[in-house]
This record gives structure tokens, C-alpha cells and sequence, in this order.
């Protein structure tokens, strides 16, 4: 109802409307952004894991840290669940969720900083000191009008970064600095925003003042040894999109003065992130992963991660998200998939208010379109839980099963503004343990 009701207002109006909202949001609070190292993670894909490496690698070098992703939030290590299906939080609770990593006395906070809560001023009262730039593929392209506008969005953050006051802390003067993903198209335009500094991270191998450039060494299934500006380390995690995120971490703690020496052990230490690349093992002779993936690009990145385990067969699971988000990312979902997986499962992710049935078929006609025969190789099934049971009955020894589009969200945003209780996780447990794997 209220989004219907949003929806009638002018633009004229709701620009106000969410200005005054943060700007209330942050004087409620006291301005607790002023009192910590604040961290803004915004691109297209990467956000959350970003957050969270960086949050890693500071924890274990010794700070204390808060963040905010789509995943969750964490204040000093306390972690709570986000059951907003919301990646940047509405102002109060934000400023809120700020001012207690204050009194938890953490040194830093990293905001995963999407275009939809620029737009809607959500950055405003919040006093940044580096901006983090990881990729930009088409996005949201309904909700901004146009890819240009959605770059446009991103690149707000940047601009903000040196509008606010730099800050002393701890007896020094903090920097505002800008941290770079120089193997994307884009990178120079974010570059190109004034800071005090900017660190650009590469897989390419360029050489040049102010960055971090690594190249592999070695890839196993336990992980990869990798070089980082020359100096050898170990990445126990098994993706190259989790080692892409990881370097855009270590990119961020050395812009943040901390030499990337200091960081050898630590990486060793990090984990993977749950709901993104996620294996599922209960003794069953096939991988079931969970990943967050959920529009095209994203897909075809975990699918292209996928295929260095080199399956017999793949099987996906996959939906789209309804709810005013873009629809025509839904038939691309069902081509791509028809076109790189074995088996296709389209079921439902989260409807909101429209026809659950509706945005099935949506995805279904690109798996068509895509080769795929209804019946066959592509099942067309309603209810999650019975797909994703479906997808691992099917699975045999060497198959690879993919559940994309929830990754670790804790509810499923249904009709009427209802969330009820979901964990792909748990969805693939339980099917597990209905053939037998405990």
C-alpha cells in the first residue's frame, strides 16, 4: 500500500521528502558517522563480499568493525539478521545502526552502498572517508530510466565523498580516499572524482604508482596462491569472483595505510561468505551450491566459476524478483541458463505483488527461446521448497546444482507485504536429508 501510495507522489515532493529524512536521521542520531572510519562498497556485483573481507581483514588485524550488507549486519562481531529485503537501509535505521558500532567502540564501518538509496538521499547524512568501486554491468535500468542514470547514481557516492568535512581521529587526520576496480570499463570515470587519494586494484598485471596488482600462482580445490604487488600468499577460498572480492578487500586496507605485508596470515584466515558460493555437504557425491546471484551478469559469472569444476551435468535453479524490479532481466535468466545448464528448474524467488506464475513464465519463454523443452529439460515449478527437492533428486554423482537468487536472505517478500521465513540452505539440508544425506 505504501508503494502504491509513493508512487502517486510527485518527484518534486518525494525529493524533499527523503532529504529532510536524512537530514533528520543523522541530527536524532548525533551524527555518528563523524565518530568512525566510515567505508562506502557500491557496484553492481561483489557489494556484500566486499563488505565483508574487508570486515574480515580488519577483525583479525586486531579492530573493531561494524558493516551493513544485504546479508546482514554485524556490530563488533555481533551479527543480526536483515530481514528488510533491503541492501541499504531506510535513514533512521541506518544512523541508528551507526551510533551503536560507536558506543561498541568499533574504529570502522563499511556501508554497502546501493544506486536505488543514493537516489533516495539515504547517503546524505553520512560522513564517508572512502568510496569502493567494483564493477558496473546493466542494472536496475527500469528503476533509473537508463544505464547512464545508474552510473550516474554510483558515481553520487564519489562525488560526496570530499563534500563533507574531513575528520581527526585518534589524534590523526583521515584521509578521504577512493578505491578502484581498474579492470572494469568504467573504472576511470569513478577515478576521475576529486579524493585525497586513489587506490585501483587489477587481475591484468599493469604497473603503476598506487596499485594493487595480482596474478595467480597456483589454483587448487582448496583454494589459490596468488602475488600481490610481489609478495606471495594464500586465498583459501575456491572462485575466482570470491578472489576478485578479496583483492578489492586488500586494496581497501592498504588504502587505509595498512601495508599489504601485514596482511599474508590474515588472508589465510578468511572465510567464505555465507550464501555466496556456498557448498552445501551432507556425504552427498555431487555439489549443491547456494549463491546470491540474481540477474544476468551475476549468473553467468557463478556459472563461469561453476564450470571449473567441471561437472557432468549442471542444474539450476533459478527466479526473479518481482516487486517493480527490472523485468526484462527475466528473460535474459532463462536464456543464459538454457544455453550454459542441463536441466533448467524456474520457480518462484520473491513475487511481492505480482503474479508468481506470471514471472515464471517470463524466464521460462528465454529458456525456450534457449533450447529447452518444457517437461524435459525444464521444469516449471511453483513452489521453491519443491524445486529445489526436485533439483536434487535429479542430481547424480559428478553433477553440479546450482540455487541461485536468495543466496543467505532469511525471508521470501510475498503478497501484501508479507515475509515469510526462507533459507535456501536449510531448502537444500532438507532435500539432502530426503535422500538420505545427513
Amino acid at each position: 500500500m505504501l508503494y502504491r501510495l509513493k508512487q502517486l507522489i510527485p518527484t518534486k515532493l518525494l525529493k524533499p521528502y527523503h532529504l529532510l529524512l536524512a537530514r533528520m536521521a543523522a541530527i536524532l542520531y548525533g551524527h555518528p558517522s563523524n565518530d568512525l572510519i566510515v567505508i562506502g562498497v557500491t557496484g553492481t556485483n561483489g557489494k556484500s563480499s566486499t563488505v565483508q573481507f574487508i570486515a574480515q581483514l580488519l577483525t583479525q588485524l586486531g579492530h573493531r568493525v561494524g558493516y551493513t550488507t544485504t546479508a546482514g549486519f554485524n556490530i563488533a562481531g555481533k551479527e543480526i539478521e536483515n530481514r528488510l529485503k533491503m541492501t541499504m537501509p531506510g535513514r533512521f535505521f541506518l544512523q541508528r545502526l551507526l551510533r551503536q558500532m560507536v558506543k561498541a567502540g568499533c574504529t570502522y564501518a563499511i556501508i554497502e552502498t546501493t544506486s536505488q538509496g543514493i537516489v533516495q538521499f539515504r547517503h546524505l547524512g553520512i560522513n564517508y572517508d572512502m568510496a569502493v568501486f567494483t564493477n558496473l554491468t546493466p542494472e536496475h535500468i527500469e528503476a533509473h530510466g537508463s544505464f547512464k542514470a545508474y552510473k550516474q547514481a554510483k558515481g553520487r557516492l564519489f562525488s560526496h565523498l570530499t563534500k563533507m568535512p574531513r575528520k581527526h581521529l585518534g589524534g590523526e587526520d583521515v584521509p578521504k580516499m577512493s578505491v578502484i576496480n581498474d579492470d572494469d570499463k568504467h573504472a576511470q570515470f569513478f577515478a576521475g572524482f576529486a579524493s585525497d587519494g586513489c587506490v585501483r586494484f587489477t587481475w591484468l598485471n599493469h604497473e603503476g604508482p598506487d596499485q594493487v596488482s595480482a596474478k595467480y600462482i597456483k589454483r587448487s580445490p582448496e583454494g589459490a596462491r596468488i602475488k600481490v604487488n610481489g609478495i606471495e600468499m594464500f586465498v583459501p577460498l575456491r572462485s575466482r569472483f570470491e578472489h576478485q572480492n578479496v583483492l578489492a578487500a586488500m586494496a581497501t586496507v592498504q588504502a587505509l595505510g595498512i601495508p599489504l605485508a601485514s596482511l599474508v596470515e590474515v588472508v589465510e584466515k578468511l572465510e567464505p561468505i555465507p550464501g555466496r558460493f556456498e557448498l552445501v555437504k551432507r556425504g552427498q557425491p555431487f555439489e549443491v551450491i547456494v549463491d546470491y546471484a540474481h540477474e544476468p551478469y551475476g549468473i553467468k559469472t557463478l556459472l563461469s566459476a561453476v564450470k571449473e569444476l567441471h561437472p557432468k551435468r549442471l542444474i539450476g535453479v533459478h527466479g526473479s524478483t518481482g516487486g517493480g524490479r527490472d523485468v526484462s532481466r527475466r528473460y535474459k535468466i532463462g536464456r543464459l541458463a538454457a544455453q550454459e545448464e542441463d536441466i533448467v528448474i524456474i520457480t518462484n524467488e520473491d513475487p511481492y505483488d505480482e503474479d508468481p506464475r506470471q514471472i515464471i513464465e517470463q524466464i521460462a519463454k528465454g529458456a525456450r527461446d534457449g533450447g529447452k523443452r518444457e517437461g524435459k529439460d525444464l521444469l516449471l515449478i511453483d513452489d521453491r521448497m519443491e524445486a529445489v527437492e526436485q533439483a536434487v533428486a535429479l542430481a547424480q554423482e559428478g553433477d553440479v546444482v546450482i540455487l541461485t537468487g536468495k543466496g543467505s536472505e532469511p525471508v521470501m517478500a510475498v503478497a501484501g507485504g508479507k515475509k515469510i521465513p526462507w533459507s535456501d540452505r536449510k531448502a537444500a539440508i532438507q532435500a539432502l536429508a530426503k535422500r538420505g544425506f545427513v
